[in-house]
């Protein structure tokens, strides 16, 4: 993924964004079995005949195992370009259990090796949120160069996203984006109100009891028989790497290597540490700030200008006005506690945008909060009609809401313990799924795992990869120095990703480029920071 800017921010603002509802990835010529050997050809045919035998029509089938592909584009985000991939939509019941019920499409698409003859094993990139497409998080930002020498790779909308059957709710979503941001963000009311309208929306096309993680691996699975039984190279992202780990638990087999980039363990809760993870990772940041001469005589201690700022909130939350960075046209909005951690959350995710909050706060604390407020303008733009919120809450709601509880310890930090109420107000009215009992139990398996971290993650903190290694006698687990959430396209990383999906054995990969990377410097002014 040559994740740019705000497009890691898109990937992974993930559960946050859902709990408060709307805040806010070519010529191989088949795919072989598990055993090495190609259990269909992969035949590609002509839709027409030329009057040119020199000159063949383009290709628009390709056949994999039973599934008949079509020529297609994937389009990239904010953007004009696409990626040429193969496509077809994949007929499942919408409930397992009913056959003769609802059928819904699931949106598959292939991006085909460079090689004339792929490996057998197929890439598979499986997209974070709840919430996100793989479709449309993959097609531009993946590190296919790499990838693509070898293997074909594999891009299925999880249920409820992208094309297959999404479970947004536009009309709700207006509603909400036209209200004032952060008025009643936390009144359990008004969230109860909000959920309500989505899922009446919902319902009129589907059951989201059946939007889980449990059942999306059930489909993946039944994607990768109609391709003629391949092993995966499962490749997770945040929310993608339990997607990951579930289907390895249930299908060990169909599995012959694990990237799980920035992964949260089965058995943690999403939604649980996000208050005490962010504390920490703020911690770290504003450390660089206080230990460099220039930032510390700029902006002192960012930490208690931060808490200074919240409590200044607290006790009066107001209406501000400043230019929409998009239209510079002015706007309105109301600054509270909770719309700032929102946006301090935000900028927490990777370096770069970390790097710029000492200087956006102390801009905020000092009445101008254009620098915070219009930087989180854009990322709203980004993710606006991105995520699916709908399969986030089937997620949640079905998977971890019910085993959230407050934390005494968190309820003074700057995100408190509203995000874990606002998770319990939205499954109130959410329906929830089953899932099986051994669903949150730690993974276990001799498969290949290669681990990835950031030391600053905001989100997933590098102990959650150590809890993860303690069930695996084939992993790795490496921590990339001063850098944040998904971190697959960091420096040196897509070549890594690359050498191990060639050659599986996690414990010889050399991996001292990584050694280069570190944290972005803190900006004293607009300009960047001091040399």
């Amino acid at each position: 993924m040559a994740l740019k800017g705000r497009t890691i921010l898109r990937l992974v603002i993930l559960t946050f964004g859902v709990a408060l509802l709307f805040w806010r990835h070519i010529g191989g010529q088949h795919m072989g079995s598990a055993s090495g050997e190609h259990a269909v050809s992969g035949v590609i045919r002509a839709t027409a005949s030329s009057a040119h035998p020199t000159k063949p029509p383009p290709l628009r089938h390709w056949q994999l195992g039973s599934l008949d592909l079509t020529s297609c584009e994937l389009p990239h985000l904010n953007s004009g370009a696409t990626t040429a991939a193969w496509c077809t939509a994949f007929d499942v019941a919408e409930d397992p259990a009913r056959p003769q019920g609802r059928h819904i499409a699931l949106h598959v698409a292939v991006i085909r090796s460079d090689a004339a003859k792929p490996d057998a094993d197929v890439v598979v990139m499986l997209a974070g949120g709840p919430g996100e497409a793989a479709t449309k998080d993959f097609a531009d930002t993946a590190p296919y160069s790499g990838i693509l020498k070898h293997h074909n790779v594999l891009l299925l909308d999880q249920r409820g996203t992208g094309g297959s059957n999404p479970l947004s709710c536009e009309e709700t979503a207006k509603t909400q984006r036209a209200q004032a941001p952060g008025t009643a963000m936390f009144d359990p009311d008004a969230i109860g109100k909000t959920v309500a309208s989505c899922l009446a929306e919902v319902r009129q096309k589907a059951d989201p009891r059946y939007y889980t993680t449990t059942i999306a691996v059930d489909d993946l699975e039944k994607v990768r028989l109609s391709l003629g039984s391949p092993r995966f190279d499962l490749i997770g992202v945040s929310y993608g790497t339990r997607v990951a780990q579930q289907y390895l638990m249930r299908h060990p087999d169909a599995v012959r290597s694990v990237v799980l980039d920035s992964p949260a363990p089965n058995q943690q809760m999403l939604g649980e540490e996000f208050a005490a993870n962010l504390e920490s990772a703020l911690k770290r940041d504003f450390a660089d700030c206080i230990a460099a001469p220039a930032c510390k005589q700029a902006y002192g201690d960012p930490l208690r200008t931060l808490y200074k700022l919240r409590d200044a909130l607290r006790a009066d939350p107001h209406q501000v006005t400043f230019r929409d960075p998009r239209s510079f046209q002015p706007v309105s909005r109301m600054l509270t506690p909770y719309s700032l951690a929102s946006v301090v959350r935000i900028f927490a995710y990777e370096p770069e945008t970390a790097a710029v909050l000492p200087l956006s706060i102390n801009a905020a604390a000092n009445g101008d909060v254009a620098p915070l407020l219009g930087q989180e303008r854009l990322l709203d733009a980004d993710l606006a009609g991105d995520l699916n919120s709908g399969m986030s809450m089937s997620v949640i709601c079905s998977e971890d809401a019910d085993q959230l509880q407050d934390r005494p310890q968190d309820a003074d930090t700057i995100l408190g313990n509203r995000l874990i109420d606002s998770l319990k107000a939205q499954c109130a009215v959410w329906p929830h799924g089953a899932m099986p009992s051994d669903f949150h139990a730690p993974l276990r398996s001799d498969r290949p795992v290669l681990i990835l971290s950031g030391s600053r993650d905001p989100v997933t903190p590098p102990k959650y990869g150590d809890e993860i290694m303690q069930g695996l006698s084939d992993a790795r687990h490496l921590v990339l120095k001063g850098q944040g959430h998904a971190v697959l396209v960091r420096g040196c990383m897509p070549k890594l990703v690359e050498r191990f999906i060639d050659h599986p054995d996690p414990k010889k990969l050399d991996a001292r480029c990584l050694d280069r990377l570190g944290p972005t410097p803190e900006f004293v002014d607009f300009n960047g920071a001091t040399p």
